[in-house]
């Protein structure tokens, strides 16, 4: 059974801000000879996606980041990242939905609500809430998340990985610490969800502090594939 039909992630990954979307980047970025794509049913070991990341304010490549999935569980999936060219690594615990629960420092209750609800059909919209929490970081570190996604349509896109056909996921949230409820952080993520291979193929991701630009990434897909497979 494919997935679900389930988003996400962050791959971003995720503090607070979550990092995620903006329309202005092109939907679809054509390559010669685009890999042929293979589906993927459920979730298992071994899973790995690859990410091309662009900040588009500079509109610089700024690394390869991959998802690797490291467990599996009827209720989560455990994921190991990486990002290219650093030392740097962590650990994310989704649910199976691809909600994030936790990442290193941060945990998120219930979940990020940045993952997929099924089944996914053009129109259908759904609302989240949650704590955003970083023990490490005292009052500073806790704060309230409220957001809402629609599916607003169906498209194909042809990156590096290969082409495929997506559900295109529209998601707005804002964070506010408790203590400090002046201080508004808004996220518009929009992210092309591919069945076949039970994640995203593209997201974008437009934050702002106080109606102020902070960041506007993109990532877009460049390898995936189960284990043993290249």
């Amino acid at each position: 059974m494919i997935r679900y039909a389930l988003i996400g992630v962050s791959l971003i990954a995720t503090s607070a801000l979550a990092q995620q979307a903006d329309t202005n980047a092109p939907a679809e970025q054509v390559q010669a000879d685009p890999a042929k794509v293979v589906a993927m049913d459920e979730p298992m070991p071994g899973d790995h996606w690859t990410y091309e990341a662009r900040d588009e304010i500079t509109g610089k490549t700024t690394g390869k980041r991959t998802l690797l999935v490291t467990d599996v569980t009827p209720t989560e999936i455990s994921v190991r990242f990486s990002s290219q060219g650093s030392d740097r690594t962590g650990f994310s615990i989704y649910d199976r939905s691809w909600n994030l629960k936790s990442r290193d420092p941060w945990k998120y209750s219930p979940n990020d609500g940045l993952g997929i609800k099924s089944p996914l059909q053009v129109g259908a919209t759904w609302t989240f809430r949650s704590d955003d929490v970083n023990n490490t970081a005292g009052a500073a570190g806790i704060w309230k998340r409220t957001g809402s996604s629609k599916v607003v349509g169906q498209e194909k896109l042809t990156t590096k990985a290969g082409s495929f056909d997506a559900f295109k996921i529209e998601t707005t949230f804002s964070t506010r610490r408790p203590n400090d409820p002046n201080n508004l952080n808004e996220v518009i993520v929009q992210t092309w969800y591919a069945p076949a291979i039970d994640h995203m193929v593209k997201q974008t991701t437009v934050s702002r502090t106080n109606k102020l630009l902070r960041d506007n990434n993109s990532l877009e897909l460049v390898e995936y594939g189960r284990k043993g497979q290249s």
